[in-house]
C-alpha cells in the first residue's frame, strides 16, 4: 500500500507539470483532497512549430534553440525536425491560378520529405547554451518539434531569414509558436500592394481542421473559401490571404480558429516596396494592451485594432518613452467599433526615442476586450524596411528570446503600471563564450530601450532570458537589426512569459494511513 501511493502522488505531480492540471484521490475513500496552497514546478514537455521560411531562392534561414539554465528535472530531449509535407505549391497566387509542377517532380520531393521528416534539423544538447542550424534557397519546410525533461521548461526557438532583393526583401524573424486553437493576427491585408500567407502546422498524428474569418473596416470580408481548411497530420500549409475574399482593403483583421486538432498560425507579410517579415499574433481580447519595442527611427508606424465582442471600444492612445507617456497629438483617441477593424497612422510618432504604445480603456475600468498590433517602417524612399509588433503579455516569471548577435540587438523593456526590476541573462554562445547578468530598474509608465549585455569571449549567437524580479509588470521586446547595403532591415519579437512553470495543487494528505 506505501509504495503504491507514493507513486500515485508522483505520478499526479509530473501529470500537472505535463498538463497543468492534475487532482490527487486518496486510496480507498473514493473522494478527491483539498489543494492547500498551489506550488510552482517545471513543465516536462513542450512543444513548438516554426512555420516554412521559403520565400525565395536567395533566402537564408538560421534556427536557433535555447532553453534557460536552471530548469531541473531529468534528462531530456529537443528536437526540431522536417514536418512530413508542405503544401505551400498548392496554394493559389493572386490571380487565383494554382503553380504547375511536374508531377514525378513532386512525387519525388514528398517522397524526400518523408523520408527526412525523421531526421531533427536543430537538436538542442544542454540547457543555457543554444543550437544552430541553417537552411538556404526557397524550399526549406515547416519544422515540429519537442523537448522534454530539463530542456522543456523556457524552451524557445527563433527563426531569422534574411532575403537581399527581390519582392520577399527583408530580415524576417519569428519566435516559434506553440499549438494552439485559437489565434488573431490584425494588421494583415488584402490590399494589392500586399501578399501575406497565413501558415498553419500541424504538430499531431491526424488532421487538423481550420476555419479563417477576415474582417475590414466595414465588419466582415465574405469568402466561402474560409472555412473547413484541412492541415494534414505533421504538415503545414500556407494560404493567401486575397484569394479567400474578393474584397480589398488595407486593414484587415484575421482570425485562425481549429474545428478540429490544434495547429501553429503565423501570417507572413510582403508588402511592394518595404519589404516582408512574420506577424505574431496578438496576446488575446482584452481591455489594456502594451504594444513594445517601437523602433527610435521609425519613419512610420499604423496602428490597427479590433473589438471581437458585441461592444465598442474607446481607447486611450499613449506613446510610453524614456521619461514618461505622451499623447500623440491628433490621435490621443481611438474609437473601435464592434467587429470591425480600425485602423490609425501614427506617422513618426517615436521622433528619435524608442517608445512602446500602451492602450487602455477611456472611461476607466476593465474595458471592451481588443486585440492590436503595429505595422513599423524604417527608412525612406528605395530604402524602407517593414516590421511588425503584435501587442503582448507581460514577461512574468522569465522569457526568453534568441538569435542574438555580437550587434545589433535591443531590449526595449516598458512598465506601464509601477517601477519594476528585470534580470537579463545572456546565455553562453553558440560556439562558446561565457554567460553574462545585468539588472535594470524600469521606471514607471516609461521605456528603456538597452544594448543588452553580450556574454564575454562570444562566438556564434546567444540567447536574451528577462526574469521579474520586483514591482510591476514589464513587457518586453528584443529588435535585431542587420543593415544589408543601406537598407536599415530590422525584426522585432515581443517576449511574454514562456509558461516553462505550471501550478500544481500541494494535496492534504494524511500519509500516515499509508502504513495501514
Amino acid at each position: 500500500m506505501k509504495s503504491t501511493s507514493l507513486s500515485l502522488i508522483a505520478g499526479t505531480v509530473a501529470l500537472a507539470a505535463v498538463t497543468g492540471f492534475a487532482a490527487l484521490t486518496a486510496p480507498g475513500d473514493g473522494g478527491t483532497t483539498e489543494a492547500k496552497a498551489a506550488t510552482r514546478l517545471p513543465v516536462e514537455r513542450s512543444s513548438l512549430l516554426c512555420p516554412a521560411p521559403g520565400l525565395s531562392d536567395l533566402a537564408e534561414t538560421t534556427y536557433t534553440s535555447f532553453t534557460p539554465a536552471g530548469g531541473g528535472g531529468e534528462a531530456g530531449t529537443a528536437e526540431l525536425k522536417q514536418s512530413t509535407s508542405t503544401t505551400a505549391d498548392d496554394a493559389t497566387n493572386k490571380d487565383g491560378n494554382k503553380d504547375k509542377k511536374d508531377k514525378k517532380g513532386e512525387k519525388g520531393e514528398k517522397a524526400k520529405a518523408k523520408a527526412d521528416s525523421g531526421k531533427p534539423v536543430v537538436s538542442l544538447k544542454e540547457p543555457g547554451k543554444p543550437a544552430t542550424a541553417d537552411e538556404s534557397g526557397a524550399d526549406a519546410p515547416a519544422l515540429v518539434g519537442t523537448a522534454t525533461g530539463r530542456l522543456a521548461p523556457g524552451w524557445t526557438t527563433q527563426q531569422t531569414t534574411t532575403v537581399e532583393a527581390g519582392g520577399a526583401r527583408g530580415l524576417l524573424g519569428v519566435s516559434c509558436t506553440g499549438p494552439d486553437t485559437d489565434f488573431w493576427f490584425p494588421a494583415a491585408s488584402t490590399a494589392k500592394s500586399r501578399e501575406d500567407y497565413v501558415h498553419l502546422t500541424n504538430p499531431d498524428d491526424t488532421a487538423a481542421v481550420a476555419d479563417i474569418e477576415l474582417y475590414g473596416p466595414d465588419g466582415t470580408l465574405k469568402s466561402d473559401v474560409g472555412e473547413g481548411i484541412t492541415v494534414p497530420a505533421r504538415s503545414s500549409v500556407p494560404v493567401l490571404i486575397s484569394t479567400l475574399t474578393s474584397e480589398v482593403a488595407e486593414d484587415v483583421t484575421a482570425h485562425v480558429t481549429t474545428r478540429t486538432g490544434r495547429v501553429g498560425a503565423v501570417v507572413r507579410a510582403a508588402d511592394e516596396g518595404v519589404g516582408s517579415d512574420w506577424l505574431a499574433a496578438s496576446a488575446d481580447p482584452t481591455g489594456t494592451l502594451v504594444l513594445p519595442g517601437i523602433p527610435a527611427d521609425a519613419t512610420s508606424v499604423r496602428l490597427v485594432a479590433f473589438a471581437p465582442g458585441d461592444d465598442d471600444a474607446d481607447l486611450k492612445v499613449k506613446l510610453l518613452a524614456k521619461n514618461g507617456a505622451i499623447s500623440p497629438a491628433g490621435h490621443e483617441d481611438l474609437h473601435v467599433k464592434s467587429r470591425m477593424t480600425a485602423g490609425v497612422d501614427l506617422k513618426d510618432i517615436t521622433r528619435g526615442e524608442a517608445g512602446s504604445l500602451l492602450l487602455t480603456p477611456a472611461r476607466g475600468g476593465k474595458g471592451t476586450p481588443v486585440v492590436a498590433a503595429l505595422r513599423v517602417v524604417r527608412g525612406k524612399g528605395d530604402a524602407q524596411e517593414v516590421g511588425y509588433i503584435p501587442a503582448t503579455g507581460p514577461v512574468g516569471a522569465q522569457a526568453t528570446v534568441a538569435d542574438n548577435r555580437a550587434k545589433g540587438s535591443t531590449l526595449s523593456l516598458t512598465a506601464p503600471g509601477a517601477t519594476a526590476t528585470v534580470k537579463v541573462t545572456a546565455s553562453a554562445g553558440s560556439g562558446g563564450g561565457e554567460q553574462a547578468v545585468k539588472t535594470y530598474t524600469v521606471k514607471g509608465g516609461t521605456t528603456l530601450a538597452v544594448t543588452p549585455p553580450v556574454p564575454s569571449g562570444l562566438k556564434g549567437s546567444y540567447a536574451l532570458t528577462v526574469e521579474t524580479q520586483s514591482g510591476g509588470p514589464v513587457h518586453a521586446a528584443r529588435t535585431l537589426a542587420l543593415p544589408q547595403d543601406g537598407i536599415q532591415m530590422f525584426t522585432v519579437q515581443t517576449l511574454p512569459d514562456d509558461g516553462g512553470t505550471v501550478e500544481v495543487p500541494a494535496a492534504e494528505q494524511d500519509l500516515s494511513v499509508l502504513d495501514d
